[in-house]
């Protein structure tokens, strides 16, 4: 064994070190790690190996925990359209029509078809969060509609796992309580963890603090953070669904960025235990035996599942926020690995159809990272308008002069406007985000929906007549763009750019632009000036001592 975990960790290093020049994510090196050394070394029975799972699947509860520590109950509140309304509509949609064809197509029984259409209207939490941590998208208008829907995912994990429970059993089981007791398991879990969580943790954490301990804090993390999943999973629940709770409570403790800093390593070594899992559970004599079967079925699941999530999402939201939830949640995930084998354990589906799923749902999970590599340069190409109903906003006057044009109305654009209008300038706001925009209209804003890389949103707020126009955003690409089109119209004399390191102002060079403001070099300067104080002070402590 000492030598396989020899093996695993050389494997990984150099697979992961080759993927890196094509610039693809580890994620795709681990699963590859993963059937490198099943071939490698025969350790086909490794995959099903209940211990090894339950490992690996801890990646996904420290994945989870430290998703929760961004997350406090208000934020939670504040995303109750995008768990409980389009998480569930996704779930059920998927589900009905997943059953309808495996009912009435495919002639399937009717619990099996129940079980495969659960199972598939789940999509990986371990791959899309992942990577939306690493590319900081999870904080995005469509990186919280993808948490959302993955958070109520997982809350459909227990009825899901119930049902198969009560499917496999002798058919007495008494459905109603079975329904009381998990929802009081339920009330109880909740309760437990929410008053653990609001008097009893930051009085914990100040007494480790005290120690002095670094071993001992950290101790103390992965305590909070398996006691949770452990009491979560006594009560019947998924371990990360009691992790991502004990997650949301930290984050309302001054601990949380230690709490996550720690957390980290431990973090991202178990996520890699568990995609080498993920590799070791394809079959290739299976992929083999069904390839037409498997070729025909991935491209129609990934389908479905993009224009039902789309049609979902798209009710209440932009194409452009649709378009990139559904693609990022197209793929099926690792808990639905786990309930295609209980389904067969129960015999409930046949073990053919059962290792055609699995393989089907490994290869989508690969294919995951490299479209979510993508996906904002996707999106740019394949939806340059992005446009849907929204309220009749600030009307411009074709003879407006002087004014400011502000696009993007995130942090730094909020900032800046309300600096305009203490000081009495007179300006126009233009937001691609939904979110944003409708902040901006509730507050009566000078604000219009638009995509300011469209010369005809930029002509209609009298940008030829403005005094300058602030690009306030952060999208690299997307301010290149903009500054293209604002070029055309204005030669960029009077546009004003923050980027955040010189390597950006340096790509910007061929624009014109003469207003760049380097975020990296004002900091720097300000910090510097602050030590001089801090140096003014400490000679006049010298001076007094």
């Amino acid at each position: 064994m000492l030598g396989i975990i020899v093996w695993t960790l050389l494997i990984a290093i150099i697979v992961n070190l080759v993927l890196k020049r094509f610039n693809l994510p580890t994620i795709i090196g681990y699963i590859l790690t993963g059937i490198i050394i099943t071939y490698t070394f025969g350790l086909h029975t490794a995959a099903d190996n209940h211990e090894l799972k339950i490992i690996a699947e801890f990646g996904i509860v420290f994945l989870m925990f430290t998703i929760g520590l961004e997350f406090s109950l208000e934020h939670l509140k504040k995303m109750k359209m995008e768990v409980f309304f389009t998480g569930s509509i996704q779930i059920i949609v998927t589900t009905v029509i997943v059953l309808l064809i495996c009912l009435y197509i495919l002639d399937f029984g009717l619990k099996t078809s129940l079980v495969i259409g659960a199972a598939l209207s789940l999509s990986s939490t371990a791959i899309v969060l992942k990577i939306y941590n690493e590319t900081n998208d999870i904080k995005k208008r469509h990186g919280q509609r993808v948490l959302g829907i993955l958070i109520m995912q997982d809350i459909a994990v227990i009825p899901i796992l119930l049902m198969i429970s009560i499917f496999s059993g002798d058919g007495k089981a008494d459905i109603s309580s079975v329904i009381i007791q998990t929802t009081f398991a339920a009330i109880l879990l909740l309760a437990l963890l929410y008053f653990s969580g609001k008097y009893l943790l930051e009085p914990f954490f100040e007494h480790v603090t005290k120690s002095k301990s670094d071993e001992l804090f950290v101790g103390s993390v992965l305590l909070i953070a398996i006691g949770a999943s452990y009491l979560a999973h006594y009560f019947g629940f998924t371990y990360s669904l009691g992790a991502f709770v004990a997650g949301m409570m930290i984050s309302e403790t001054k601990f949380k960025h230690q709490v996550e800093a720690d957390l980290t390593p431990f973090r991202n070594l178990l996520l890699g235990v568990f995609f080498i899992t993920v590799g070791m559970q394809i079959n290739f004599s299976v992929i083999k035996e069904y390839i037409l079967t498997i070729l025909i079925l991935l491209p129609i699941l990934l389908v479905l599942k993009y224009l039902i999530i789309y049609m979902v999402v798209r009710i209440n939201d932009t194409k452009r926020v649709a378009f990139k939830t559904a693609l990022s949640l197209v793929q099926t995930g690792e808990f639905s690995l786990a309930i295609l084998e209980l389904a067969r354990s129960g015999s409930l589906i046949d073990p053919a159809y059962s290792q055609i799923l699995i393989v089907t749902i490994v290869i989508s999970m690969i294919l995951t990272p490299i479209v979510l590599k993508n996906l904002s340069s996707l999106a740019g190409r394949l939806l340059p308008e992005d446009t849907m109903m929204i309220p009749d906003t600030h009307n411009i006057e074709k003879d407006t002069k002087g004014h400011i044009v502000i696009l993007g109305f995130g942090h730094l654009g909020q900032e800046i406007a309300h600096n305009l209008r203490l000081e009495g300038h007179e300006y126009v706001i233009i937001e691609h985000n939904l979110k944003f925009f409708e902040m901006g209209y509730k507050a009566d804003e000078p604000i219009i929906f638009g995509n300011a890389a469209h010369k005809h949103i930029l002509e209609s707020v009298n940008i030829k007549n403005a005094c300058a126009v602030i690009v306030a955003i952060d999208n690299p690409e997307k301010l290149h763009l903009i500054c293209e089109v604002i070029d055309d119209l204005t030669h960029n004399t009077k546009t004003i750019v923050k980027v955040t390191r010189f390597s950006e102002k340096e790509e910007l060079k061929s624009l014109h632009l003469e207003h760049i403001i380097v975020e990296d070099d004002v900091v720097a300067r300000a910090l510097v000036n602050e030590t001089k104080e801090c140096k003014l002070d400490f000679i006049e402590e010298v001076k007094n001592t």
